[in-house]
């Protein structure tokens, strides 16, 4: 079942039960992926799993750079509505990778790519992305190539 489908269902379900918190981390999510599908890149179609991964990815960084702005400013109750919708939308990304397992991917397309400097970490953050979407944040991953090329 698509992302798109599980949203709607989701969406009809959280009207049903009245919880207007969640139906409005829905409906962001769903917006996203309306403006996604109309953008020139899926022309109305089927969107590929990889961009709504991505596109779910976004959405929580988003909602987790809020919190801590609104923490900042003492307004812990947008806060928690930010955290909150952070954590609806991480139910429909795919569990999140240990460290341990990201490292030995790394390591892995590095020895593949035959990559032995920082010049090389394009290559290799390419590849690491396209394996690791959805499943490890951009942030860990060029942060484990930078220390593992620097090595």
């Amino acid at each position: 079942m698509s992302l798109e489908i599980t949203i709607n269902d989701d969406i009809k379900q959280a009207m049903l039960a009245r919880d207007k918190r969640k139906l409005e981390a829905l409906r962001a999510i769903k917006a996203a992926l309306l403006l996604e599908k109309t953008g020139t890149e899926a022309g109305g179609a089927e969107i590929p799993e990889n961009i709504e991964l991505t596109l779910l990815q976004k959405l929580v960084k988003q909602r987790k750079e809020s919190a801590i702005i609104y923490r900042e400013q003492n307004r812990d109750e947008l806060a928690e509505d930010e955290i909150y919708q952070a954590s609806i939308i991480e139910k429909y990304l795919p569990e999140q990778m240990s460290e341990e397992e990201v490292v030995a991917i790394i390591k892995k397309i590095i020895e593949d790519t035959g990559a032995t400097s920082m010049k090389d970490m394009g290559r290799v953050m390419g590849m690491a992305s396209k394996q690791l979407v959805g499943k490890a944040d951009n942030k860990t991953v060029s942060g484990i190539v930078k220390q593992l090329l620097a090595n």
